[in-house]
């Protein structure tokens, strides 16, 4: 027990914090008070994660060998994020298909949203007009092709060898260790969060949307634990689950009490240090899976869309299903790692199947994506340092782990 402690102190006291911020949010309806205890980590972090991001991508290209390699980790790295997202999808479909999850009243409606502009979307998912504006928590995806395409220059002018690469790879490991100063707050940060969100929320886990909570908690928390294991074996071999579940719950702490994939980028990187995972791969692999890869948002948007289904009337049949699937993997990038997620990927869906029901559909969809978001955002990001085996092994060779445990 005292290894055990030592080990993993800091990730039992992150757990104890969101434990606490529980118990005091359902005991004091006035925790709302405590946001800021909250706020407060989650500013810092996004201070420090933003700039970290760019650099550690620009730095990981740059840094390689050759373009070439880069390149590949690139596409292995995306098409491995739209498969997961795609099974975890479906298995959401097939479970809400045994298990309706509709069970409430329809709420008032609205003020009409208006529709969305697509054009305007797409443009504001991948580019922002002014650099300045890419430097913010809201811009993440714009600053991460912002980084690739940096990086691929650096090595055009020269790669490892030139200044801007070396400059690149110290200011990713400075700010790495700013970070790691920052979470030694988190505790407490997720406390206040914690008690917050239950103080504000808890009656609706006793209301209308109560089943679709549920099931949502247990699936997300279940798809973690049976899917990481086989998406680590498959990447990594023999020894690879063992390994990976060694790991595991601090990032998926860490996500779940920030509710934020960006700022479990940190913890990513310490953790796929700690397994053997090559910087090629973790620098673009983590940062990347913070906005790319979301197999809990599919999986929420699935759970969304069938709860509207069924209060509609609607019958959630194999036609739709696939074009839900297929948007849901893709308006999941849409979140873009911050809490809450902005309400974007709520928009898509709600204008995709419920244009006409628009003023009712939307702010449902936000409440069950408010409620969901701290399994979601778990699922997202403790996935994204699972994925960097898959990743691993297609770059580095299908023996990396044990080439790795032998020394």
């Amino acid at each position: 027990m005292k290894k055990f402690l030592k080990n993993n102190w800091f990730l039992c006291t992150m757990i104890l914090g969101i434990v606490l911020g529980i118990i005091v949010g359902f005991a004091w309806p006035g925790a709302t008070a405590l946001e800021p205890l909250g706020t407060l980590f989650t500013n810092m972090m996004f201070c420090v994660v933003v700039p970290m991001v760019f650099c550690s991508i620009a730095s990981a290209i740059a840094n390689m060998n050759s373009g070439k390699k880069a390149g590949k980790v690139m596409g292995v790295t995306i098409l491995t994020f739209l498969c997961t997202a795609a099974i975890a999808a479906v298995i959401m479909y097939i479970i809400v298909r045994i298990v309706p999850v509709y069970t409430g009243n329809v709420v008032e409606e609205a003020a009409d949203i208006g529709k969305v502009d697509v054009a305007t979307l797409i443009i504001n998912f991948f580019t922002k007009p002014d650099f300045p504006e890419l430097w913010s928590r809201r811009a993440i995806l714009p600053l991460i092709i912002a980084g690739i395409f940096f990086g691929f220059g650096v090595q055009m002018a020269g790669g490892k060898e030139t200044m801007t690469a070396k400059l690149l790879a110290d200011l990713t490991n400075v700010l790495m260790k700013v970070i790691k100063l920052v979470t030694y707050y988190a505790p407490i940060g997720f406390f206040g969060f914690f008690a917050s969100l239950v103080a504000t929320h808890g009656s609706d886990f006793v209301g209308s949307y109560a089943k679709a909570i549920i099931l949502y908690y247990v699936v997300s928390f279940a798809y973690m634990l049976l899917s990481s294991p086989v998406y680590a074996r498959f990447g990594g071999g023999k020894g690879a689950g063992k390994v990976m579940f060694a790991h595991l719950f601090r990032p998926a702490a860490t996500a779940f009490g920030t509710c934020s994939s960006v700022a479990t980028i940190p913890t990513n990187m310490e953790v796929a240090d700690e397994t053997g995972i090559s910087r090629d791969v973790s620098e673009m692999v983590l940062p990347m899976g913070a906005t790319m890869h979301m197999d809990g948002s599919a999986m929420s948007a699935i759970i969304k869309v069938a709860f509207l289904f069924g209060m509609f009337g609607m019958d959630f049949g194999t036609g739709k299903a696939i074009l839900a699937i297929i948007v849901a993997v893709f308006s999941s990038v849409a979140m873009s790692g911050i809490p809450g997620g902005g309400g974007t990927g709520e928009l898509v869906l709600c204008t995709m199947f419920f244009p006409e029901q628009l003023a009712v559909a939307y702010p449902i969809a936000l409440a069950i994506g408010d409620l969901v978001d701290p399994p979601a955002t778990m699922v997202n990001a403790a996935g994204d340092y699972v994925v960097s085996f898959i990743v691993s092994k297609y770059v580095d060779g299908k023996d990396w782990l044990q080439k790795k445990l032998k020394k």
